[in-house]
């Protein structure tokens, strides 16, 4: 029976289950994000989150025990490495889990695990501020409160209006396609038709 056994076995003998989960951190170490399945990505969460915390501790200990569950020195190598000096400021949650579609095989729940900070397209520099407010209670000026730290006038220096529509006038647009003068080929044609049946 499993009774308060709480985390997933994923259909494994325990020492099959630590070697693949070594395996998958040693991958995710070595190329910063993997593609696998959701259970198998939300267990390898479990298991690599505080080998991250632990690489923060750059000593000979922390190497030690770190190395007693990865097994590879390359790994330990890069993670106190690179890594560590990447999530210094991180206080946790160094992985991100994405859902993808289903596999074709057998319809498992595909998912793609990575690295937080080695992803440019989900990393924002721009910081947004929240306005504390109550029911009822005073309201303050757009002017006096942004949400967004950018200034007004770089996003207006960045798309001028003024260039874009000099870009594409509306007089030469008409000059291209002229409707009159097709209309009046069109009827010289029906009458030369007429003249000569």
């Amino acid at each position: 029976m499993r009774h308060g056994k709480k985390f997933n076995h994923l259909g494994r003998k325990a020492a099959h289950r630590k070697a693949m989960l070594a395996n998958m951190a040693c991958s995710l170490i070595e190329h910063k994000r993997i593609k696998t399945t959701l259970a198998k990505a939300k267990a390898l969460r479990v298991y690599i989150e505080p080998l991250i915390t632990k690489s923060k501790n750059d000593t000979t200990h922390s190497r030690r025990v770190v190395f007693s569950y990865l097994k590879q020195k390359d790994a330990i190598t890069e993670l106190f490495g690179d890594i560590s000096s990447k999530i210094a400021e991180r206080n946790g949650g160094y992985t991100r889990i994405l859902k993808l579609s289903n596999r074709m095989g057998d319809n498992a729940q595909m998912s793609l695990i990575e690295l937080v900070d080695y992803n440019s397209e989900y990393s924002t520099n721009i910081t947004k501020t929240k306005k504390a407010r109550r029911r009822g209670g005073k309201k303050t000026s757009p002017d006096s409160v942004s949400d967004v730290d950018i200034p007004l006038a770089e996003v207006v220096e960045e798309t001028p209006a003024a260039e874009v529509v000099e870009e594409t006038p509306a007089a030469e647009v008409v000059e291209e396609t002229p409707a009159a003068e097709v209309v009046e080929k069109a009827d010289n044609s029906k009458t030369d038709d007429k003249e000569k049946s």
